[in-house]
């Protein structure tokens, strides 16, 4: 942890000592042990990893603990990944939170232009793979098409510009994973909280994000399936009207700079 540590802190041309937001790693996994090992010497720029494991039966959470022996690890039954991200997002203690896949498709190296967003106070920011700068090795074509098919979709009946629904590199501010509402079990997930921060008045901004290719194993997502479900939450939620009072102003985003004596 002595990497985190050191990013925590700056020293002001005043003087001043400033501390900056906590960061929570949240990482769903089932059968995950040779792309953690990949992926957790990586995570050196967050000050806390919480790992919800689908009863994995390759050794993941034990490859986990040997290189991050101070990773936080949730064991339950593989019931979906929205079950494991609900459950990692309520374990997290982080000012912010950030989430990514297992299999090593989404870069670390990529959250730092996450974690400015919320710094300039965002509530949610999302990855895009068809923003300039962003792309991805792994959508095949009938995804893709998809994919756009479902974000112009939920772009009509949230009014957003949104250009990549499907996408699970998210990050948060802790604050507002309650008023999300989260109850989504399985991929849909990623759209619940796209149009659940919209019913509930957060700010969300998309930023460029590059998918590589999953690195060992394959994924768990059907196309058609997932597709469906997806459809269904986005219809089924628009109709279920705000998730906030009406006219009731959303709360002042938390400091994310706090001098220190």
């Amino acid at each position: 942890m002595g990497a985190a540590v050191g990013r925590l802190h700056r020293l002001e041309p005043s003087g001043r000592r400033m501390q900056w937001p906590t960061v929570t790693a949240v990482i769903p996994t089932l059968n995950e042990a040779d792309n953690l090992r990949w992926l957790m010497p990586r995570l050196t720029a967050v000050d806390e990893i919480v790992i919800v494991d689908g009863e994995s039966a390759d050794g993941t959470v034990e490859v986990a603990l040997a290189i991050r022996p101070d990773a936080k690890i949730i064991v339950e039954p593989p019931t979906g990944k929205g079950s494991a991200m609900r459950r990692g997002m309520a374990a997290a203690t982080g000012d912010l939170i950030i989430m990514l896949d297992a299999d090593g498709s989404m870069d670390p190296a990529e959250f730092d232009a996450f974690l400015a967003l919320l710094c300039r106070g965002y509530d949610v920011v999302k990855g895009t793979r068809y923003a300039c700068g962003g792309g991805s090795d792994d959508l095949t074509g009938l995804r893709s098409l998809g994919n756009r098919m479902l974000t112009r979709t939920a772009n009509l009946l949230y009014g957003q510009r949104w250009s990549d629904l499907c996408y699970g590199f998210v990050a948060m501010r802790r604050s507002a994973v309650e008023r999300l509402c989260l109850r989504s079990t399985g991929f849909e997930i990623e759209t619940e909280m796209c149009v659940n921060a919209v019913r509930a008045g957060l700010r969300i901004a998309e930023v460029p994000s590059h998918e590589t290719e999953r690195r060992f194993g394959e994924s768990n997502l059907n196309t058609f399936r997932d597709g469906w479900r997806v459809l269904r939450t986005m219809v089924r939620l628009r109709f279920q009207g705000p998730l906030a009072p009406a006219g009731e102003p959303a709360p002042e985003p938390l400091p994310v700079l706090s001098a220190l004596d």
